[in-house]
């Protein structure tokens, strides 16, 4: 079958902090899924029925028309979506990555990329990989967490004291791009990191903060590509590093050792199938001076602007980003489709 004959859904936007980071995905894929011949049709599920007319209104900063999360059920209700053979998922965050958007796809019939509803769910439930990480023996920081309605200060210090000791990484339990991320060198900060952290999720996370390298590996399928070391002008990959240009420096295949670099390869593989994700996705870890890796959390809907990362590790593997997406919707289909 040829490109021209599938159509392709691509679905960008929504309603998580990360919306614009979203947009910016979108765009990209947008310009690829063009250039490869798709039909492609833009979704914004935070429109509901109430589409923009054109193209452009779907990337421009300010928004179209109000957006809600009740608007979902309706935008993938379209009947547009009844000749749609592919859902590209360039959503980000809560609502996009959480299995939301994918059960009301698969209650439609509608196959989409990235992993499916429950590793979706497990993977952008940090506390869940964790726990999935520590029982396939992959290494990964201490941690404690929170809720709202459990939440006494003075017993919650005593346990950071305790368990996960000082300096500490205090952050929502399911969002990205490091959203109500803080770093807490002692006690005098927790009560505010905590609060900001359950503005954007029920549970905040409360983690032992590893020393080291950034790295990370992109998976798709069984290919693992090389390992990418991130160095951020500030001491972490936060928001503003993450999306800013020259805010950043990537080094891919990064210098370490073959060892190493086969190593953490095998644990990316090993984090992939532990949380049973499907498609493409990207594995995080901190790598101390002594050469000891734990592994942070597994993206399954890993982003894909100019400055984003999977792009940057297949390229280094002599794999373009229109092959990459290319690659993405091949793996996605049934074989007798593509």
């Amino acid at each position: 079958m040829t490109n021209r004959k599938i159509k392709i859904a691509l679905i960008l936007g929504g309603t998580s902090p990360e919306r614009k980071v979203s947009k910016s995905t979108g765009l990209s894929i947008y310009k690829a899924l063009t250039n490869l011949g798709y039909d492609t049709v833009l979704v914004d599920p935070a429109y509901g029925e109430n589409q923009p007319g054109d193209v452009e209104a779907y990337f421009a900063e300010k928004d179209f028309a109000e957006i809600s999360n009740e608007n979902y059920v309706k935008a993938l209700n379209m009947r547009l979506f009844d000749s749609v053979d592919l859902a590209f998922l360039a959503l980000h965050g809560k609502w996009g990555e959480d299995g939301t958007v994918q059960s009301l796809l698969e209650l439609k019939g509608i196959k989409y990329t990235g992993s499916k509803v429950v590793s979706s769910a497990i993977t952008m439930d940090k506390t869940m990989s964790k726990i999935l990480f520590q029982h396939y023996n992959i290494r990964t920081p201490k941690w404690i967490t929170v809720s709202l309605k459990s939440y006494n200060l003075s017993l919650l210090i005593n346990e950071i004291g305790t368990e996960v000791k000082y300096p500490c990484v205090i952050k929502p339990n399911d969002q990205g791009s490091t959203v109500g991320l803080t770093i807490c060198e002692n006690e005098n900060n927790v009560d505010e990191a905590v609060k900001l952290a359950l503005q954007f999720s029920d549970k905040a996370l409360i983690e032992e903060y590893i020393l080291g390298r950034e790295l990370t590996v992109a998976i798709l399928e069984d290919d693992v590509f090389p390992v990418l070391e991130i160095k951020p002008k500030h001491g972490i990959y936060d928001y503003e590093c993450k999306y800013t240009p020259g805010m950043s420096e990537y080094e891919v295949p990064a210098k370490i050792s073959d060892e190493l670099s086969d190593n953490l390869k095998k644990t990316s593989l090993a984090a992939f199938k532990a949380l049973e994700c499907e498609g493409c996705a990207r594995v995080d870890f901190i790598l101390t001076k002594d050469n000891m890796d734990y592994c942070l959390e597994v993206n399954t809907l890993p982003g894909m602007t100019s400055t984003s990362l999977v792009p940057k590790m297949a390229k280094s593997a002599g794999v373009s980003f229109e092959e990459l997406i290319n690659r993405i919707i091949k793996t996605s289909l049934p074989a007798g489709q593509v």
